[in-house]
Order: C-alpha cells, then sequence, then structure tokens
C-alpha cells in the first residue's frame, strides 16, 4: 500500500509558482525523493503537464554526476527548456552541487521555471549561504513517517503496530522489511555508513571516537535536561575524555544540521520568556535511536515523549519545554518555590497547547503528580496528558483532556478532542 504523505504534497501544491525555491529539507531516508519525483511528479503529471515539461535530477545517482558541476547543470537546464510554457525543476540531493547558491539564484531569474530541490542537510539554509538566497528559499522539512502514516501501510493490529513503530521508528524502508533482524541491520549500519560517515566528511572529523560517545550520551538521555558543561562531566568522569565544551556544542550542531537530533528549549510559561541551558534532545526517528543503542535502551518512558516531540513538530507546531513555578509552603510553615516541568508547550501562529507524556498513571497520586504543573498554568488553552493505559478520552473538573497515544497519534483532530 502507497503512503501518500498527503500533508507534504500539499504543502508543495500551496507554494506552486510562488516565485520561490521550494526546498525540501530532512533526515537522510525520510521519503524526500519519492516525495518530490514520485508523488508530485504523479500529480504534475495527473494535471496534464507534459513529461518533457517536468525536468528531474537525482545529484547523488552515477548518471547525474557530471550535473555536479553548476556550469553543467546550468547549460542541461537551458537547453531543457524550449517554449513559454511552465516548467517544472526538481533537483535531489542539491547540497552535492558546488556553488548551488548560483545555481539556484540564476534559476530564480527563468519566468516560466517553478523550482523544487532536497537537501538532507540544512547548510544551504544556514548563515553560510549568501543573504540573497536565503529570502527566496520556501522550506518544506518532511519528517520521518508519523505512527499514523506508518499504520496506512502496516500489516498488523494497532498495538503490533505501535510496538514496531517504538523499537523501529518510521524510517519508510523498514516497513518493506519482513525480519527484525533486517530492520536492526538497516537501521545500525544507515547510521554508521551514512549519516555519521557524512558528518565525518563534511566537517573533516578526526577524533571520531569523541563523536560516537558524544551520540550514545545524547540516545542515552532522551527526554533529560543536559548541556554542554553536563556532557563535558560526564566525559571526564566516566569516558576519560577531555573534549572541550566547544567541541561538544560544535558536534551537536553538526548532529543537529544532520537532522539527526533537535532540541527543545526551556520557556517559562508565566514569565513568557525563554530560559538559556540546560535543553533537551530527542532523536528526529527514534529507531535510528534505539539503532545506535543497540536496540537495548528502549524503555517505552522515553520513547513514548520522544514520539509526542516529533508528532507535534510533524504537525507544524513549535516545541519547548515548559517551565512553571509553585508557591507554597514546606512542612515548617516557611514560604517555599518549587519549578515544575510541562513536557510540551505546542505553539503554532494564536494557538497553544500544554501537553504532559505519562506512559502511566495507576494511581491517584500519580495523576495529581502529572496534573500539577498543569494547575499552575492560569490562561485558557487547552491542558493535555497523553498517557498509554486509557481507552477513552475525558475531561476533569480542571479542564484537564486525558487521551491515549492512540488517540493522539492516530486521530488528525487529537488536540481538538
Amino acid at each position: 500500500m502507497e503512503i501518500k504523505r498527503e500533508l507534504y504534497l500539499n504543502a508543495l501544491l500551496d507554494r506552486m509558482h510562488n516565485h520561490l525555491i521550494k526546498v525540501i529539507t530532512g533526515v537522510r531516508r525520510a521519503g524526500k525523493s519519492y516525495l518530490l519525483f514520485h508523488i508530485f511528479k504523479n500529480y504534475l503529471l495527473e494535471q496534464s503537464i507534459s513529461e518533457d515539461h517536468i525536468i528531474g535530477i537525482e545529484l547523488d545517482r552515477r548518471e547525474y554526476r557530471q550535473y555536479r558541476d553548476p556550469d553543467n547543470i546550468l547549460k542541461h537546464l537551458l537547453s531543457c527548456i524550449q517554449d513559454k510554457e511552465m516548467y517544472y525543476i526538481l533537483i535531489d540531493e542539491v547540497q552535492l552541487l558546488n556553488g548551488f547558491e548560483e545555481v539556484l539564484n540564476s534559476l530564480l531569474h527563468i519566468d516560466n521555471a517553478d523550482i523544487y530541490v532536497t537537501g538532507s542537510n540544512s547548510r544551504f539554509l544556514s548563515k553560510d549561504v549568501i543573504t540573497e538566497f536565503r529570502g527566496r528559499g520556501d522550506e518544506i522539512h518532511v519528517y520521518p513517517l508519523t505512527f499514523r502514516e506508518f499504520m496506512q501501510a502496516y500489516e498488523g493490529d494497532i498495538y503490533h503496530g505501535w510496538a514496531d513503530y517504538m523499537l523501529y521508528g518510521g524510517l519508510p524502508l523498514t516497513l518493506s522489511m519482513k525480519t527484525e533482524d533486517q530492520k536492526m541491520s538497516y537501521l545500525k549500519r544507515l547510521f554508521e555508513e551514512t549519516y555519521i560517515r557524512d558528518i565525518i566528511d563534511r566537517h573533516h572529523i578526526e577524533k571520531t571516537q569523541e563523536l560516537d560517545d558524544l551520540i550514545n550520551i545524547l540516545a542515552s538521555s532522551v527526554g533529560s535536561l543536559t548541556n554542554s558543561n553536563k556532557i563535558e562531566a560526564t566525559f571526564k568522569s566516566v569516558i576519560r575524555s577531555n573534549i572541550s565544551s566547544n567541541t561538544i556544542r560544535q558536534y551537536i550542531e553538526y548532529l543537529e544540521d544532520s537532522f539527526i537530533v533537535c532540541r527543545a528549549q526551556r520557556y517559562d510559561v508565566k514569565g513568557r520568556k525563554y530560559i538559556g541551558t540546560p535543553v533537551k534532545y530527542y532523536f528526529e526517528d527514534i529507531g535510528l535511536r534505539n539503532a545506535r543503542l543497540g536496540f537495548r535502551q528502549t524503555e517505552e518512558t522515553h520513547i513514548m515523549e520522544n514520539i509526542i516531540f516529533n508528532e507535534l513538530r510533524a504537525r507544524g507546531f513549535a516545541v519547548d519545554v515548559g517551565l512553571v513555578e509553585k508557591r507554597g509552603r514546606d512542612e515548617a510553615g516557611r514560604s517555599e518555590r518549587k519549578q515544575l516541568e510541562i513536557d510540551f508547550v505546542a505553539n503554532m501562529g494564536s494557538r497553544r497547547y500544554y501537553i504532559q507524556s505519562a506512559f502511566a498513571m495507576p494511581t491517584e497520586e500519580k495523576q495529581k503528580q502529572e496534573k500539577a504543573s498543569l494547575l499552575q498554568v492560569r490562561d485558557s488553552f487547552k491542558k493535555i496528558i497523553v498517557t498509554r493505559n486509557v481507552t477513552n478520552v475525558t475531561r476533569d473538573e480542571h479542564g484537564i483532556t486525558t487521551m491515549s497515544i492512540y488517540d493522539f497519534l492516530m486521530k488528525e483532530d487529537s488536540l481538538e478532542l
């Protein structure tokens, strides 16, 4: 069964003919090429666009290697444009094109060209790119499959699907693999031979062991507050390494730039301001994180939290870690202040949701604990607890909604339930 990825197709359709470069980003093997060269191209053909007006160049393939040269690709593209009708230029893995900034800027001057490119790192949207192009790019970030997309092609019930998704993640190719060994080997090999090798080669890293150790630390501490100084202390005390905090920050930036991890900053809800470090890091695909740890640390609590974070981002939300202050008195009657955490504050325009990830709430005490931070928020935005062990969506007297992870992930309008 084909996974249609309608969210991203619609994003492309909304941007057609907008005189900007449509830049499709995302981690390698997330489905960017399939989206552009299969789903989007088929849409164009269904709209009676002539195939010779759809120009595709896949720069990571050997037969297109000559077009990594800027003069060659420009000469080729210009030779393909024969009339005044609209042409659709699709370029895959554009970061492999030398001087791609100049090429893309040149293409923008062709009135009857609509341009779409993919890239597996954010370098061409970063500070290294000339300002003239940054104002002319329109990014569409493609994530690995959400659980709802995953279940479109999964052969089994939702509970077995959740168990597999939680372990192997959402990289599309894993769905075609029949055995656990195939999936595990694929993810391990992909991480080592593609993602890490790409970072090492691009940034000329010599001390690869330190990069490996850093990735292991981040993978082991998903959902935990950390910063470069704390990680440096771990290197010194546990690994016996003298890696500096500056190098750690740089390596984490490389991992973020390759879309392997993403940071969530802390946000003071009452003070309406961001707090600096520490921050949290989540993996863009939970299967890659598990592969990195040899599928040994698969605790569902932290994995579920990572999946909820990814789901919110895939829906287009900016996601922070919330912080609220609770004032009270200790056992001696003295005033005290406590900082309570809200797992996620999700924002999109004027919409906001406060969300707690709670694997289980078997006792009344546990329910109070999970609700404590939400009860300190006095605004009218919706407050939600997502848990593993409920069957019905409920709402308490404080307006806090509790729903299962299945309802949250499978229902497109789950935040409005």
